[in-house]
């Protein structure tokens, strides 16, 4: 095939011989992308391809999602098991069977010396949702220890604080067609076209045929922010103070929805009390946004006829983050924007299957957004996998942030991370690594043996990855999609279900507790459980999964019974004509003060530091910074560092520089951009031994969330530049 004129320097796209495509879903961000790979002759995977006819990406793919094929044969997969006595020692090649009968051995000694919670496994957003589940059961139903959790609260904790708190029940409410209704869109500490680009082209599409306004709340100008009618460089951690203020215009102008707020809700007076603080000249001292301007963008808000709200980590990733999410939640309560079309509080995921852990891997409670809290559903589980109901802790454990405080205090002695890398995405790195080494065991499986954390194993289990398994995952609008295996594991690694079988052999040698070894069966098996229930897939198969490329669940039996099923199921949580997860159906709405105890700069550490993602990496790039078209955009860190503050430093475009905070210090490159105030910095979080050397580990107090985004440091200029230069590429790590 030819393009570009056709008598001068055409372009040729190279025959990649591929004889068969194998479909999948994408296994970076939440979007939820549908993608076949496809295969040449000797069954190699060669390229990637977006699928026409899947409703969230009708075809397209990003940067990551066009090399996703390259990650099968990248750089530090593990391919065989390995053991040492101590983590400072050499690995041995080990056998699966003693690999895995050394970690049930440790879990056992170590929990019948120092009590059952003394063990602590952490998950993540990555694997498949029937993975999810039978680690849950696993964990739960066996091991029994109460701290497990997994690495999206690094992410999504704040989200699913913030829902519950408001409406009762994790959940997004609403879904990508919303753009295609809306009336106005907030953009709320979002950067759509680097962190999600096929989101971002839904909403410009969308946008271009409907001319809604779009409102961006971020410090930074970022590539959204650009293109936005209305940016809010707002000054970091104060969002809690923007959103009251709005809500104080909107009730002192009679622009709420005084009907739905009377039919749909509970707590309107406390709330009318709170905001009555945060009149728009107080309220603009504190979070940088003019009195007029935030009376311009609540009455925008309030007025039309459908408006939506999108966050992801600008909110979520700050002390204040649940917060953050209820306020969201709060502006579209009292005007009428939850369940109908364009009109919603939509969290943006992180990961592609942060979703599928939140709503079965049992991490926060138990299968299907059931609560350790509530006896009927520790009574309902319990009797489903054949167990004791007293087995069951009553309430949940800790969160994977404060498991590692556990650790460094000598509560937690044994840890089992798969497919997660902690000393490369918490904060206040130094800290994690020195709680890790005081473990007196540690398993890490992953599918690649060089990740940082696996430096502290004793053990190392070789996992496959992505399209090497066989399972489903759901994305930020709950659409749940198939992934087919497209090749198989390296070496003798295996897919992570089962891993988790051959361990529930070990612990469940009586044979009480039922684990299928096929991931359709497994869905069949959490189909029966979600009978009911707000995430009911009981409608659903993986081949009705594949057929239509992804199902929004609620999907139930009965409507496929009834012929009322839609072919790609429910859009919107929460209708008009439903209820709320509560008991009376009702959701809250919750005063917000606001209580500033975040890091900000000061006469040692004068500038604000913030941190986000590249649209070429991905997390700490042990998977893009490994394949080149990914890699060659951003190979070293770098901060964006505003011309003139460089200029006051004395610091050219290319030269390196020390970014000193309160916990350590890094070296990064400066790139001189307009996209930062002159207070500010930007630096990109994926880059092992960087920018998490640096951040706040401060939490928020629901949700147990780190506060990466508001921290504080001083930049220092580097003499030698060769040295720095040499010591910025030992942190590239690959």
């Amino acid at each position: 095939m030819l393009f570009g004129r056709k008598q001068k320097n055409p372009i040729k796209i190279a025959d990649k011989g591929v004889v068969e495509w194998k479909y999948a879903a994408c296994g970076y961000c939440s979007t939820g992308c549908s993608i076949e790979v496809g295969l040449n002759a000797e069954g190699k995977p060669v390229t990637s391809r977006g699928v026409a006819d899947a409703d969230v990406n009708r075809g397209k793919l990003c940067l990551k999602g066009i090399f996703e094929h390259e990650l099968f044969t990248s750089a530090g997969r593990g391919t065989e098991p390995l053991m040492r006595e101590q983590w400072h020692q050499d690995w041995q090649p080990a056998t699966w069977d003693s690999a895995l009968d050394k970690v049930h051995d440790e879990i056992v000694r170590i929990q019948a010396k120092y009590g059952r919670d003394s063990v602590a496994i952490i998950s993540t957003g990555q694997m498949l949702t029937e993975e999810f589940y039978t680690l849950g059961k696993l964990t739960r139903g066996l091991i029994g220890t109460n701290n497990y959790d997994g690495n999206t609260t690094l992410c999504m904790a704040s989200a699913v604080s913030g829902y519950k708190r408001s409406f009762g029940s994790d959940g997004p409410p609403g879904c990508y067609e919303d753009f295609e209704h809306t009336d106005c869109l907030f953009a709320w500490g979002s950067n759509l076209p680097e962190q999600h680009p096929i989101i971002y082209w839904r909403m410009k599409e969308a946008q271009e045929k409907r001319g809604f306004p779009l409102i961006v709340v971020d410090p930074r100008v970022t590539m959204l922010a650009q293109n936005a009618h209305i940016h809010l460089a707002i000054t970091p951690g104060t969002d809690v103070v923007l959103m009251n203020a709005m809500m104080h215009v909107i009730f002192a102008e009679k622009l709420e929805d005084s009907s739905y707020i009377e039919t749909n809700t509970n707590g309107i007076d406390m709330l009318r009390a709170e905001v009555a603080k945060y009149d728009p000249v107080t309220a603009s001292k504190i979070c940088g946004i003019d009195e007029d301007t935030i009376r311009v963008v609540a009455r925008l808000y309030a007025k039309a006829g459908a408006a939506m709200a999108i966050w992801t980590m600008g909110i979520n990733q700050s002390t204040h983050g649940s917060d953050g999410v209820v306020g969201i939640n709060n502006l579209a309560l009292i005007t009428g924007n939850i369940g109908k079309p364009g009109g919603t509080s939509l969290s943006i995921t992180g990961q592609c299957n942060a979703m599928g852990t939140r709503e079965w891997s049992s991490c926060s409670g138990l299968p299907n957004y059931r609560a350790l809290e509530n006896p009927d559903h520790r009574a309902e589980i319990a009797d489903f996998w054949g167990i004791d109901p007293e087995f069951f802790p009553k309430k949940r454990g800790m969160f994977q942030t404060d498991i590692y405080h556990a650790i460094e205090s000598g509560q937690i002695k044994g840890l089992w991370l798969i497919a997660t890398n902690p000393l490369s995405s918490l904060p206040n790195s130094a800290r994690v690594r020195k709680a890790m080494e005081s473990l007196e065991f540690c398993a890490v499986q992953d599918c690649y043996h060089d990740t940082e954390s696996a430096q502290y194993a004793h053990v190392y289990l070789p996992a496959g990855t992505w399209a090497e398994k066989d399972g489903v995952m759901t994305n930020t609008e709950r659409r749940i999609s198939v992934v087919k295996p497209v090749t198989p594991p390296p070496g003798q690694a295996q897919p992570d279900l089962w891993i988790f079988n051959r361990m529930a052999e070990r612990f469940n040698q009586s044979g009480k507790v039922n684990f299928p070894e096929k991931a359709a069966d497994i869905f069949l098996e959490m189909g029966k459980l979600s009978v009911g229930r707000l995430a009911d897939i009981s409608g659903m198969n993986h081949e009705l999964l594949e057929k239509q490329r992804g199902i929004q669940w609620p999907y139930t039996q009965e409507q496929v019974k009834n012929g009322e099923a839609p072919p790609k199921g429910g859009k919107r949580l929460y209708t008009v004509d439903g209820t709320f997860s509560y008991a009376d159906g009702k959701a809250k709405l919750i005063p917000l003060p606001f209580i500033d105890n975040n890091e900000v700069p000061d006469e040692k550490f004068p500038i604000w530091l913030n941190t986000g993602r590249l649209i070429e990496h991905w997390h700490g790039r042990t998977k893009t910074g490994k394949i080149g078209n990914n890699n060659k955009y951003s190979p070293i860190p770098f901060i964006e560092i505003n011309p003139d503050l460089a200029a006051e430093l004395n610091i050219e475009r290319g030269e390196y520089v020390r970014l000193v905070s309160r916990r350590s210090d890094a070296v990064v490159m400066a790139m001189p951009t307009q996209r930062v105030p002159k207070n500010m910095v930007f630096l990109p979080f994926h880059f092992h031994d960087c920018a998490n050397r640096l951040t706040l580990g401060l939490l928020d107090p629901h949700s147990r969330q780190p506060a990466y985004k508001q921290s504080a440091v001083r930049i220092e200029r580097i003499a030698n530049q060769m040295a720095a230069a040499k010591l910025s590429m030992e942190m590239r790590k690959f």
